[in-house]
């Protein structure tokens, strides 16, 4: 019954990252596609269920980000936490 329960899945991730759309001000909703190098203890069940335990993100490459609300990819930047508390049209001026 390999798949009839959710596998357990404890992940050790690394840094996430914090985007805005310059071109509409979104700072809450980006398309990421990543790629992860990752190591897992596979734990299988003597009827075959598996569950995966202390897995741990060994590389993680972000490949492209883009703005859910408009489709920009080319206006999203990567920010700071203290970024996102000021205004946009504050950074601009900067």
């Amino acid at each position: 019954m390999l798949g009839s329960l959710p596998p357990r899945v404890s992940v050790t991730a690394m840094a996430l990252a914090q985007y805005r759309c310059s071109a509409c001000g979104n700072v809450t909703r980006f398309d990421v596609t990543v790629t992860r190098r990752t190591r897992a203890f596979h734990h299988f069940t003597v009827g075959g269920e598996l569950t995966v335990e202390d897995e741990v993100v060994l590389a993680e490459h972000v490949e492209e980000v883009s703005c859910r609300w408009c489709g920009s990819g080319q206006a999203v930047e990567e920010v700071t936490e203290e970024a996102l508390a000021e205004p946009l049209s504050k950074q601009s001026e900067a």
